[in-house]
């Protein structure tokens, strides 16, 4: 075609003889300017080429002060054979290597900063994977410093900690053992706030008093667990006068001598000595931690529990056995039962609680997707969360999915075409987000959306004739809620503004019923609403409907049977526990039976034929437990059958 006098034609095979006359080029030795030095082997190939596939190399050749000669760049420390592929690939475009050499590419490539090819590598052994590798490949992945494969690797683990327990590779862990004396009538708490507890006095330990890994591993350590939830040094109960009740009939002990004293206090001489032997005017340097992480941990017994953790970057096995009376002591490491069933528990137990998630959660994002219950993100008194949770109804359970790509609180998910959305939030550092992110569950990965057109918290999230749209949520200082109404099409990928609410609002409950979206409740500024609003997509207004008989925010909604079902929420004053249903037929507002436990900021999702109620605040606690709500019976219950009767 010659359009406005010019010629224009495209070769379709040019591109590709070009490319193959060019690795042959390579292969010959023909027109090459760099030489690779690889272990003693030496690799020709073109500069050009070679910087525009490595920025790593780009940058040896940017920095070459002869760049009109043959560069010579030497390797010792990676595989020649893994070298050649990636240079294949940078001619070819297509990657080729025997699964035996995969971990040497991948290495190879992250020296060579090709990140395509390193995360290419990367799934493809993620594929390979299975309980008898786990641990030498997140042992790699770790050296590696990649934190996506290690996010995956650490979610397999969580799945299958029972069957890598039994691996080899698991059996040779540096192993910590401890015994946990507990006050009468004292539970340890659930496992994932038991050991965050954990891994913070193994850093007090290491830091303040001076110990090193290898010691606290020499022998059982007893730690206290005491009436306010800390975990305490063993050693702190040495050296004691008087035991006494205190408020709230806790015990309070009064120590004489602290003990360690003289060990920490060598140990900060020691450092001040060193310190002292630099020069004047350097400042002090703090010890620095390499990676500290919870992976996975299950209850093995009553009284005994399994962790496998990342403590000062070591891989270590966590064996923890709580006891109430300071006379008995384990002889042994505990032993690991190759079920989590309870066919081991007494016969009279024959209720039980449903399975509590693995961390308590407020202000999380909640949603129902294939029969299961995701719970994603909150906060608890320590952070904000990236994990996220799956629950199986069939087999009450927890189980890990892919983590989010940001840590998250303080907003709403929903499910649109398949996929979950959750947009804006906090992540404990700054007040609000904008970035948004979306779940594949088929390939269990989230995956960036484009951003607010403002940061936003406590915002609610709906799905509505195909769009998402976010509603409402606090103003950049946090002090009052916002009108703004947008919605983003997942096709085009991008925003558009709705209609504003009638009524500042943050904190709503918002749901979709009928084609309509309703925002209920929340709090203007710090004042709790009992209003509600309907918005109609057709014209894109706002309407007021029949208020709530309870002014609340951060309660949960669900639809069901035609009818929204709002949950718990906070008055101003209390957590609440409280319930009531919306029938749009009639436009009017009924109480129905109230949870076991208050709950405000909870996630609230549908499953079956039951509404399920998790995590949130009662008002003194962050909860990780789970209660379900049967709407022909009107009642609440926080008992497995109610949800799995054949459990």
């Amino acid at each position: 075609m010659i359009p406005n006098g010019f010629l224009i034609f495209e070769d379709e095979t040019f591109l590709d003889s070009t490319v193959a006359k060019m690795n042959a080029l390579r292969k010959s030795g023909q027109f090459c300017d760099v030489r690779l030095q690889v272990c003693g082997h030496e690799l020709m190939a073109h500069r050009a080429v070679l910087a525009c596939c490595s920025p790593y190399l780009f940058e040896v050749f940017n920095s070459d002060i002869e760049p009109h000669g043959v560069s010579h760049v030497t390797f010792e420390d990676l595989d020649p054979e893994a070298v050649e592929v990636l240079l294949n690939y940078a001619y070819t475009a297509q990657l080729k290597a025997d699964k035996e050499l995969v971990k040497e590419v991948y290495s190879a490539a992250k020296r060579f900063k090709m990140e395509r090819v390193k995360q290419i590598c990367g799934d493809y052994l993620l594929t390979k994977m299975d309980s008898q590798s786990a641990i030498s490949f997140r042992n790699f992945a770790s050296c590696m410093g990649d934190g996506r494969v290690l996010a995956k690797v650490d979610a397999y683990i969580q799945e299958h900690l029972l069957e890598v327990s039994e691996q080899e590779d698991f059996l040779k862990l540096p192993r910590l053992k401890l015994e946990v004396m507990l006050e009468d009538n004292l539970a340890l708490p659930s496992n994932g706030k038991l050991y965050s507890k954990v891994l913070s006095w193994v850093q007090r330990s290491l830091s303040e008093n001076g110990d090193h890994l290898d010691r606290l591993m020499e022998e059982v350590q007893t730690l206290y667990y005491s009436a306010d939830h800390k975990l305490l040094d063993g050693s702190l109960m040495e050296g004691q006068t008087e035991v006494f009740a205190g408020e709230e009939d806790h015990l309070q002990f009064v120590q004489k001598n602290p003990p360690r004293e003289s060990r920490a206090e060598t140990q900060r001489q020691l450092s001040c000595s060193s310190s002292d032997s630099q020069s004047p005017n350097t400042p002090r340097q703090p010890r620095c931690f390499r990676e500290w992480k919870y992976i996975a941990s299950e209850k093995t017994t009553s009284c005994t529990y399994l962790c496998l953790a990342v403590l000062d970057g070591v891989l270590s096995v966590i064996f923890l056995h709580g006891r109430s009376s300071p006379q008995t002591s384990p002889s042994a490491t505990p032993c690991l039962l190759k079920s989590l069933s309870f066919e081991g528990q007494p016969e009279e137990e024959e209720e039980r609680p449903l399975s509590p998630m693995h961390y308590a959660r407020s202000g999380l994002g909640t949603a129902a997707l294939h029969g299961r219950l995701v719970a994603a993100g909150g906060y608890n008194r320590e952070e904000c969360l990236r994990t996220v949770e799956c629950y199986d109804p069939k087999e009450d359970r927890w189980t890990f999915i892919a983590p989010m790509r940001t840590p998250r609180a303080r907003f709403q998910m929903a499910v649109l075409m398949g996929q979950l959305y959750v947009m804006g939030g906090s992540n404990g550092h700054s007040d609000e987000l904008s970035c948004g992110e979306t779940y594949d569950p088929h390939a269990d990965e989230w995956a960036q959306v484009p951003e607010l057109r403002t940061n936003r918290c406590n915002a609610g999230v709906c799905a509505l004739n195909n769009k998402l749209f976010v509603v409402g949520g606090s103003d950049p200082c946090g002090q009052k809620g916002l009108k703004n109404c947008d919605a983003f099409d997942p096709v085009s990928k991008t925003w558009n503004n709705c209609a504003p609410l009638n009524i500042r609002r943050h904190q709503a409950a918002v749901c979709e019923l009928e084609g309509f979206m309703y925002v209920i409740g929340g709090a203007e500024s710090w004042n709790c609403l009992n209003t509600v609003e309907r918005y109609n997509p057709e014209n894109n207004t706002w309407t007021l409907i029949a208020p709530m008989n309870v002014a609340r925010r951060g309660a949960g909604v669900a639809v069901y049977a035609g009818k929204l079902f709002v949950v718990g929420g906070f008055d101003g004053s209390h957590a609440l526990r409280c319930v009531e249903v919306y029938d749009p037929a009639r436009n009017e507002w009924r109480m129905l039976g109230s949870m076991t436990s208050p709950r405000s900021n909870a996630g609230v999702a549908v499953l079956g034929d039951v509404i399920c109620a998790v995590g949130g605040f009662d008002g003194n606690d962050f909860l990780n437990t789970v209660e379900v709500y049967d709407p022909e019976a009107d009642e609440w219950s926080s008992l497995a059958e109610a949800l799995c009767p054949s459990a």
